[in-house]
């Protein structure tokens, strides 16, 4: 049996022990540090009414105690906020504002959790995101910024669980690998009980690794192995600045590629420093050698990556390998037009998307047809052959083309509708599904809300994607110009989408020579009809972002740029904070950016309908 914790010796005792004292006895090497079966860990899960700890509260708090892989409490309660809940995150969760409504409030659950949580190191997964949420309550209800200890379920199980096993890291991957007897199910108390089954799992694979200590932990996780330090001098000779690097093998074969505003900085730290991600310490082990491409900018670099990975294709690069198997729904050209899906886009037929799967167009292109009757059979109709119809005629959800019961002039208003919600306002086909998300939520069928839910926002986040991409896609030529921190100038020049010149200027010298530099230079661009014509997604959206960036201004714009007034980017803003999705359009519209910047002359700006 273990001793209790209580009967080791004290520093005072340890005093007596040096000078010989009988009746104590010697300390082992267990007691240098804290070892993980005598700690108490209080593992603990959040519901929230957003994902910002700034502008979100707290609508459930579950917690379990556990100590020497025992439970000793658990804490589970609703919290009361002081908005109302979102439906999204109703139908998430399960929560409702009812449900809430005779709840304690914040700072009556606070000193509650405090005191359960008090001498224990907190256990979150993905613990950044609920322990911000923690602290902001702790901080509002007057208490002094807490200094808790925690773990990390989330970045423990990257280092210790291979790909193999688990084909991602969240909670209900790791709850079965592991075996839970809980199934996380986007409640408090569950998915912290869940968790406590994983931090178990992990525990064990940590002592097989001869991880004992909390101390033994944390340095495990910050451990560089020596073969990774002999390959720091791969690092030596790359560029100080911004650029891109390709790790290589033996036989020369790109590896992985990525970008840095460091180039030689960021390589040394993948044979410096803890890498938690096991796919990146195996790459680090097989590479022979690193080559390095010096950029004007970020910008740059981070375009150029994106094209080295679509040519190279490295293996250790998750993202951007293939944009080829980028999904549209096409609204076809045909008497009686239907979405089709489709990779290419050659015409000046109205797409929507991309997609990143088949998967998402088939959710998107669900939600239009459930505002918009379109046909939905796949064989080309003809205005003088008829045909029987199918069942969707007798539920209403379709016209009936095929069997003359709505004719061409007819069916060309549902077309006209569906392009519409595309090209312009999606409200039409939000309002449908909001209809069918707040009945089934009335009648507690949340898991099929949650259906129509993933296909309204896949619907507005590609036709919101389709209609940035489109307005950039169309513009001959845009010269921008970004500020540095030094007071010079990024110089950018776009072509349909495409970047085509890049250059910066220092400090104190006039850009505009520069500016006519960087245009005479750039590369020929034909324009050509789609909305990603010239350029991958991926980099005309990355073009996007950074003239949505602070500061940037337009120097030279052939055109216009803007966006529709009621258009889906407006509609998406609504839901990127309830899902989480990184992928969401950014809430800056085109601008010219603020007044100029003092320490330099500031490029000609030229005016631009927005």
């Amino acid at each position: 049996m273990r001793p209790d914790p209580a009967d080791r010796p004290t520093t005072a005792d340890a005093g007596l022990l040096a000078e010989g004292v009988p009746g104590h006895r010697q300390t082992s090497l267990d007691e240098l540090g804290r070892p993980l079966s005598d700690l108490a860990f209080v593992v603990v899960d959040l519901e929230t009414t957003g994902t910002s700890a700034a502008t979100a509260e707290i609508t459930e708090i579950g917690a379990v105690r556990v100590r020497g892989g025992e439970v000793l409490a658990e804490m589970s309660t609703l919290v009361r906020p002081s908005v109302g809940i979102p439906p999204m995150v109703s139908v998430i969760t399960g929560i409702t504002d009812a449900m809430v409504a005779s709840a304690p409030v914040e700072a009556e659950v606070v000193p509650t959790f405090l005191e359960f949580a008090r001498g224990a190191v907190l256990v979150a997964h993905n613990a950044p995101f609920d322990l911000g949420f923690l602290r902001a309550a702790v901080q509002r209800c007057g208490y002094p910024p807490p200094a808790w200890e925690h773990l990390d379920t989330l970045r423990m199980a990257r280092r210790l669980v291979s790909r193999d096993e688990a084909p991602d890291y969240r909670l209900g991957s790791l709850a079965r690998l592991f075996r839970s007897s809980t199934e996380p199910c986007h409640r408090a108390l569950a998915d912290a009980r869940a968790t406590v089954d994983v931090l178990h799992g992990l525990f064990e694979r940590l002592g097989n690794a001869g991880v004992r200590t909390l101390e033994e932990l944390h340095e495990y996780s910050a451990r560089v192995s020596p073969a990774q330090r002999r390959k720091r001098h791969l690092a030596d000779g790359l560029p100080t600045g911004p650029g891109v690097y390709i790790f290589r093998d033996a036989d020369g074969r790109a590896l992985y590629v990525g970008t840095s505003r460091s180039v030689r900085s960021r390589v040394r730290n993948y044979f410096t420093a803890s890498e938690p991600r096991t796919r990146m310490a195996e790459m680090v082990a097989v590479a022979e050698r690193v080559d390095a491409i010096g950029c004007a900018h970020a910008l740059e670099a981070e375009v150029r990556e994106l094209r080295l990975i679509a040519e190279h294709k490295p293996p250790y690069n998750r993202r951007s390998r293939f944009p080829e198997r980028t999904v549209y729904l096409k609204l076809t050209d045909e008497p009686f037009p239907r979405l089709s899906q489709v990779r290419a886009t050659r015409d000046e037929a109205t797409y929507l998307g991309p997609f990143a799967s088949t998967r998402g167009a088939a959710d998107a292109a669900d939600a239009l047809l459930a505002a918009v009757p379109l046909r939905q059979c796949t064989g080309r109709l003809s205005p003088r052959v008829h045909r029987p119809a199918c069942a969707l005629a007798d539920l209403g959800r379709c016209g009936a083309p095929c069997d003359g019961r709505e004719d061409v002039a007819a069916y060309a208003r549902h077309v006209a509708a569906a392009r519409a919600a595309i090209t312009g306002d999606p409200g039409p086909v939000i309002a449908a599904a909001t209809l069918r998300i707040d009945r089934l939520a009335g009648e507690r069928r949340y898991e099929e809300a949650a259906v129509h839910r993933d296909r309204m926002v896949a619907f507005v986040r590609a036709a919101a994607r389709g209609q940035r991409l489109v307005a950039l896609t169309r513009i001959a030529q845009l010269v921008a110009a970004a500020p540095t921190a030094q007071s010079g100038w990024d110089l950018a020049v776009v072509r349909h989408g495409r970047l085509v010149s890049a250059i910066s200027v220092a400090p104190g010298i006039d850009p505009r020579p520069w500016v006519d530099a960087a245009v005479a230079s750039a590369e020929t661009v034909q324009p050509q009809p789609g909305p990603a014509p010239c350029a991958s997604v991926e980099e005309t959206e990355r073009i996007a972002r950074w003239l949505a960036g602070s500061g940037v201004r337009l120097v030279h714009l052939d055109g216009e740029w803007s966006w529709p007034v009621a258009g889906a980017t407006r509609a998406a803003l609504r839901y990127a904070d309830v899902l989480r999705s990184p992928d969401l359009p950014e809430p800056a519209a085109p601008a010219a950016g603020p007044a100029r910047r003092q320490g330099g002359p500031a490029p000609r700006p030229v005016s631009a309908q927005r």
